[in-house]
């Protein structure tokens, strides 16, 4: 029966991408502006005191301005890279193949081969195909948001009643609270270190004068959004696309060389002192997380692999039959709890409760 129902999950995880990727995205924006708007509904100025439908109000056009703003820089870097790339492919076949002449001409020119019976055009349609759909989950994530920030006021309500018992309800309200204090922490630090490394790679192309610096620069920034592999993957695509350019290899290298040190002093350095404990996640279960996120929802799924990673691990760290995933999934194997559990003892329990503890393997 597990193997069937985790087939039967696994299938509308894939057949309802779309819909889902949305809705973890909007969950996760809705969690990062959630806590800064109990703040400012809390603000006065003079008389005026800022409630807390308009504080969402204004958090929904924020959301709103930027997703779109952000699907619109991403569209037309996108065109822009397509409708040039074309004029590159000769260079660019040609660039590659000499990259293996060190290994004899028959491997240059077996390998020249094989890039000229790549279709590139079948390539480059499946790409703008895949841009065309950035607008339209743009517009389904704020839709989501929007609505989320409508049902917000109730929430309390509703997981009360749903819990059937307050320490139920206080118990999950902590988890939740948990989950979204240490998922805010590393997409915050996250989008600073990958803005920042993006910055850097865009002013190195643009002081080597190379096209495509703000296509490398905000490709940089979504891809150190992937952790473990896409600063590699980032630093090689920069790499070869200024080697490209310039046909140079040295210059190709100290173009690899800046790249490589600006992505390992901020991704190994700075980004751990600004993380802290937050994590503290494996990083065979980040590759596992990447691996299998990645076949099921592709390149997005990559992205949310990480945030997965969190909930898992945190949930299951709060039920003793699940500790052992979380041990598991943590780095040193000692997940810590964010909050403490007061054991309850189990005769001033009422029936409900009591059923709910055995439901999550408390007893």
């Amino acid at each position: 029966m597990g193997i069937i129902a985790f087939a039967v999950i696994l299938f509308l995880l894939v057949q309802a991408k779309f819909i889902l990727i949305a809705l973890a995205i909007a969950i996760i924006l809705f969690s990062l502006t959630s806590d800064a708007i109990n703040s400012i509904s809390r603000l006065r100025l003079g008389n005026f005191r800022i409630t807390n439908w308009l504080a969402s109000v204004a958090a929904v056009f924020l959301i709103a301005s930027g997703l779109l703003t952000l699907a619109g820089l991403v569209i037309s870097q996108i065109n822009t890279v397509l409708t040039t790339t074309l004029s590159y492919t000769d260079d660019a076949q040609s660039a590659i193949a000499q990259m293996f002449s060190w290994m004899g001409e028959d491997v240059e020119q077996s390998v020249l081969q094989t890039m000229r019976s790549i279709e590139i055009s079948g390539y480059l349609r499946s790409a703008a195909g895949q841009a065309g759909t950035i607008l339209s989950q743009s517009v389904l994530i704020i839709l989501f948001v929007g609505f989320m920030f409508a049902e917000r006021v109730w929430f309390d309500t509703k997981l009360e009643n749903l819990m059937t018992h307050k320490e139920q309800a206080k118990r999950v309200n902590a988890i939740i609270g948990s989950i979204i204090r240490r998922v805010n922490r590393y997409l915050l630090v996250k989008t600073l270190i990958s803005s920042v490394t993006g910055i850097v790679v865009f002013l190195i192309m643009k002081v080597f004068d190379l096209q495509f610096a703000a296509a490398m620069g905000l490709l940089t920034f979504v891809l150190n959004f992937i952790p473990s592999v896409g600063s590699i993957i980032a630093t090689l695509i920069v790499t070869l696309v200024a080697y490209i350019q310039v046909a140079e290899p040295s210059t190709a290298v100290l173009i690899f060389v800046l790249a490589g040190m600006a992505q390992f002093l901020l991704g190994n350095v700075i980004d751990p002192m600004l993380m802290g404990k937050t994590l503290r996640l494996s990083s065979f279960g980040i590759i596992i997380s990447l691996a299998f996120w990645g076949a099921v929802w592709g390149i997005p799924g990559m992205f949310l692999a990480v945030p997965f990673m969190v909930v898992v691990m945190i949930v299951c760290s709060h039920i003793p039959a699940a500790r052992p995933v979380a041990v598991l999934l943590s780095r040193e194997g000692l997940p810590e709890e964010e909050f403490p559990l007061t054991p309850v003892s189990p005769d001033s329990l009422d029936e409900d409760e009591q059923a709910f503890q055995r439901v999550v393997g408390a007893e």
